[in-house]
């Protein structure tokens, strides 16, 4: 009979405005139709009403980012051809948009023994590219639907990797990976990651918006800013 898994000591990241200084989602697509069709930047109208839209409750998160999507990327797209920008955007992160204290503390982690893991609201095939670069052992982000000819569609898989959602979505991987987890540290900024801040075992606030800011005091959370 097999021994039950051990426990491991988790480091879990949100990645923007955590790790990076600013968000990467909008600015990908925009790097992504620049370099294959700046046409696309006549529909940049219709992007500014999908926010209003959203803003005043007519459509959700998710619908929201699959509109820009298809918008600014196309219906589909396929592998090969979106293969080299995740990898031109990914260089452009790391170049400029990572803060100056993230390589810290992912060294810190890691000399702590621990497991690195990205969860994101980012789209996971891009946000995977970013966090090898980093040193991460996993990415939990949105998930795109795949089709049988290896089109990535405009179109989510599943659930949107925010809110109460990311914490399903760990414990979905945590299940799907055999991980049984020991100490578990959750980096965010954002206030929306309070179901993961209030399941893990050390939460700290990074750069935390106003809101996490107050949360994070009144509960005595860490709170750290990494320049």
């Amino acid at each position: 009979m097999a021994s039950p898994p051990k426990p491991t000591n988790l480091a879990i990241y949100d990645m923007d405005k955590t790790l990076t200084k600013a968000p990467t989602y909008t600015a990908f697509l925009m790097h992504v139709a620049m370099r294959r069709a700046p046409w696309r930047f006549i529909s940049l109208p219709l992007v500014g009403l999908s926010l209003v839209a959203f803003l005043l409750g007519m459509i959700d998160r998710a619908q929201l980012k699959e509109w820009n999507h298809r918008l600014l990327i196309g219906h589909r797209l396929s592998q090969e051809k979106l293969s080299p920008l995740v990898r031109s955007f990914a260089e452009r992160v790391m170049r400029s948009n990572i803060r100056p204290g993230t390589h810290a503390a992912l060294a810190r982690d890691r000399e702590d023994g621990r497991m690195l893991v990205m969860a994101t609201a980012s789209y996971r095939f891009y946000a995977a590219a970013i966090g090898e670069k980093l040193g991460f052992d996993h990415v939990i982000g949105t998930n795109s639907v795949l089709g049988l000819d290896a089109q990535i569609h405009a179109k989510i898989d599943g659930e949107n990797c925010y809110g109460p959602a990311k914490l399903r979505m760990i414990e979905a991987w945590l299940l799907e990976h055999n991980v049984v987890p020991g100490h578990v540290r959750f980096y965010s900024d954002h206030h929306s990651d309070q179901p993961a801040f209030d399941w893990s075992d050390e939460p700290i606030a990074v750069h935390p918006d106003p809101k996490l800011l107050a949360i994070a005091k009144q509960r005595g959370w860490r709170i750290e800013y990494w320049a």
